[in-house]
């Protein structure tokens, strides 16, 4: 009996300290994953948090026995190892076996490299390559990766970041298995410290590629010289920083969309630069097109394509840039009144409202690194 997700992952590295104060924020927070390894409190303990706040928990077990690893009904599987090179991949999938011996349904969890790991970190000639050799020698149920792109004036990893979640979607959908990926939530090396639209920018990114899951770097501030400036979601000396309200703003979101989310398949992804004609890079999309009033820029968008389960098509459109909005005119391949946005404070599916009615056609607008979901006949 595999491992089957039954939710949208929004997880963590880095869990806090297993006290109820913090698993509390966790849950106000909107996370329902905790990847659990870096406390030293009691197994028990975390495992009664889980159950209280209602949180699902993978755990980093001690020891290579996994008829000896501890077991919940909150836990959703055991972390095996992250970043592994593709030459200890038949080890993994030893491991992996053998922990579906022990434990039917629990998931064997591993993370890979991103796609700016060397060739000889990867064990393998390049990315896609590596990716597919951990699917076909592993066999996992769920793909991860992490990837953090670099938000600098002079340096923008971006599209870097992207090309990654299209390996990923790629690989996914070709072994019938959901993907999650990490993203970055504080600054450290050369990463600047992102703001709340660089992260929004991230999460929306990883969902118009078809991600299931978004896991932030990091939670709770690692110790260590690669982190002297702290930062993340909580702070070394266990107090919220400003991430906590940003996480908290966006898991609202995702925790809206999610029941959606979960039933849509990917059918594409499409990007429409500032160079593009928007109707001939949206060929197939679901939208024919993406004007623009003559006093705004010329557009910038990632926009993913989806089959839901009921038959219906989804779009997700997204405002590339994080530090403009975005008002397009939106002309869709189907009659306004059947198409359905899916609120991202209800979840609730309601008629597309023009924001715009004084002007011609129908006026969207996009915060920045906004997406929004609509669904099409």
């Amino acid at each position: 009996m595999p491992f089957v997700q039954d939710r949208f992952a929004i997880g963590l590295w880095v869990d806090p300290p297993r006290t109820d104060t913090h698993y509390k924020w966790l849950a106000d927070a909107g996370f329902n994953l905790v990847l659990a390894g870096f406390q030293k409190e009691p197994v028990a303990q975390l495992f009664a948090l889980l159950k209280k706040y209602k949180l699902k928990g993978i755990l980093w077990p001690q020891g290579d026995d996994p008829t000896k690893f501890p077991t919940d009904p909150n836990l959703w599987g055991y972390a095996l190892q992250d970043e592994p090179s593709a030459t200890e991949f038949p080890k993994l999938k030893a491991r992996a076996e053998a922990i579906a011996k022990a434990h039917p349904g629990k998931l064997a969890y591993v993370n890979l490299f991103p796609n700016y790991a060397s060739p000889a970190q990867l064990g393998a000639p390049d990315y896609a390559t590596h990716v597919k050799q951990f699917i076909e020698t592993v066999r996992p149920a769920v793909l991860s990766m992490d990837h953090y792109p670099i938000f600098r004036p002079e340096r923008d990893g971006r599209d870097k970041y992207c090309e990654n979640l299209a390996v990923m979607r790629e690989q996914s959908l070709a072994a019938g298995i959901p993907f999650w990926n990490f993203f970055n939530t504080m600054p450290y090396g050369p990463h600047t410290d992102p703001t709340e639209s660089q992260l929004r920018w991230q999460v929306y990114a990883s969902l118009a590629y078809g991600a299931k899951g978004v896991l932030y770097f990091c939670y709770f501030t690692p110790q260590g010289d690669e982190f002297p400036k702290g930062g993340a979601i909580i702070a070394a000396d266990g107090t919220k920083t400003r991430h906590y309200a940003h996480a908290q703003r966006l898991n609202a979101e995702l925790r809206a969309l999610a029941p959606t989310l979960m039933q849509l398949t990917s059918t594409g992804v499409y990007r429409v630069t500032p160079t593009d004609t928007p109707a001939e890079a949206l060929k197939g999309s679901g939208i024919l097109d993406l004007k623009r009033d003559r006093v705004d820029p010329p557009g910038d968008y990632l926009v993913g394509a989806f089959r839901h389960r009921d038959g219906r098509r989804a779009v997700l459109l997204q405002n590339y840039r994080f530090a403009y909005s975005a008002w397009p005119t939106v002309v869709f391949d189907a009659p306004l009144e059947s198409v359905r946005e899916v609120s991202k404070e209800t979840g609730k599916e309601a008629p597309v409202r023009d924001e715009s009615p004084n002007m011609p056609g129908l006026q969207l607008s996009l915060g920045d690194s906004e997406g929004r979901l609509f669904l099409l006949p």
